[in-house]
């Protein structure tokens, strides 16, 4: 599929593209040419999903020394993000349309990640090695993350993994039993997460699948986050309840993840471009 072209932000207008990985939806603006970086207040409200835009995460392109592009993330609440899995495919795409390279990397805060588009047209990342020490997940004290001494509410013993940013993960008899709105929130904030937490919610099935729910940090629930899926078949490898290749089911649909040999973890799914459009003016002055 033709992916279609994001125009470089100006002065005078900021063009974007709308796009989504599984549901998980993202506004492009690309600020390589030196316009296009928003603030925390302009950030909070283009995510409004009544007053302006709304997106699970607002991505911007910026000259990069190391890759093909730098990839800013940014969350609804204005925070920033070290990683975005589902956002780093749509951004390859784009970028490998522009440039027609069969291969590219994509350089965001937390390290570089090659991206590589398949004959189906879905796109490769690889999203590197995941950390496991508790240092740098990082816990505010010294903990095993392959099963953490920590519960709350009907929760308990998760693992952690960072990939990129912090996760947690809960293996659960039903992922759909759990009221992840109201103890998401509870965890990100928990004071044994000293930079907030992702928290995931999974159910491995009696086919080897997983089905996983995420509470976001910064953004909620969304329909699927690729980093959420990269630490759960991790974390379910290290407990040997999968292979070292799964298809984890989010509710946006499945990404196929696979943890390597050489401890790369490598995540395939599709993408989507909803629209294009421009941000008023007056939006970002509000």
């Amino acid at each position: 599929m033709t992916q279609p072209v994001l125009k470089p932000a100006t002065a005078q207008e900021l063009p974007f593209l709308k796009m989504h990985g599984l549901g998980n939806d993202f506004v492009v603006l690309d600020a390589r040419q030196g316009a296009g970086r928003l603030n925390e207040a302009a950030v909070r409200a283009v995510g409004d999903r009544r007053r302006g835009v709304g997106f699970d995460q607002l991505l911007t392109l910026e000259p990069s020394s190391k890759g093909d592009v730098f990839m800013r993330i940014h969350n609804p609440d204005g925070s920033e993000s070290g990683a975005c899995g589902n956002g780093t495919r749509c951004v390859a795409a784009l970028v490998l349309a522009e440039t027609g390279k069969t291969e590219v990397v994509v350089e965001t805060v937390a390290g570089l990640l090659r991206a590589t588009q398949r004959a189906d047209g879905e796109v490769t990342v690889d999203m590197g090695r995941p950390r496991l020490d508790w240092r740098d997940i990082p816990l505010a004290r010294e903990m095993d993350t392959l099963k953490l001494d920590y519960a709350k509410g009907v929760l308990s013993h998760p693992a952690a993994v960072n990939m990129g940013n912090p996760h947690v993960v809960f293996f659960v008899p039903d992922a759909e039993a759990v009221d992840l709105p109201h103890i998401g929130p509870v965890i990100e904030h928990d004071e044994l997460f000293p930079q907030r937490t992702n928290v995931n919610v999974a159910t491995v099935r009696p086919d080897g699948t997983i089905r996983l729910r995420v509470w976001e940090r910064g953004a909620g629930i969304t329909l699927a986050c690729g980093t959420g899926a990269c630490a759960t078949l991790v974390a379910a490898s290290r407990r040997g309840l999968v292979p070292r290749k799964a298809r984890v089911f989010l509710n946006g649909g499945p990404l196929t993840i696979e943890w390597t040999a050489d401890d790369h973890v490598l995540m395939t799914g599709p993408v989507a471009t909803s629209f294009a459009g421009t941000l008023a003016p007056e939006l970002l002055s509000a």
